[in-house]
């Protein structure tokens, strides 16, 4: 069993900062990426940063300049670093991991159950 719990979310103003972490846990052997996605209401789920085991980044170009994402890899955590938010960034942030499991072969995908994401004009 893998489980990907989520820390961070909360309302802040416009111009403000807020820092998610998401942590993975369970059976694992290794993680091959990391990243971050959101959904706004009325919206599809979008890519917002990932981060690959060789240490590459992508980011969403709406959020390139404002977002960091990084990794620790011995805690198995992902963090998204998110500065001057702007009302469009509300949305519920989900982690989401491609890992190899000790019990199963190939790699599988996991989400985190997401936590919410308010920024106030």
């Amino acid at each position: 069993q893998v489980q990907l719990v989520e820390f961070g979310g909360g309302l802040v103003q416009a111009g403000g900062s807020l820092r998610l972490s998401c942590e993975a846990s369970g059976s694992i052997f290794s993680i091959n990426v990391m990243g971050w996605y959101r959904q706004a209401p009325g919206k599809q789920r979008e890519l917002v940063a990932v981060s690959t085991s060789d240490g590459s980044t992508n980011y969403a170009d709406s959020v390139k300049g404002r977002f960091t994402i990084s990794r620790d890899g011995a805690k198995n955590t992902v963090y998204l670093q998110m500065n001057s938010l702007k009302p469009e960034d509300t949305a519920v942030y989900y982690c989401n991991a491609v890992l190899r499991r000790y019990t199963l072969s190939g790699y599988s995908e996991h989400w985190g159950q997401g936590t919410q994401v308010t920024v106030s004009s």
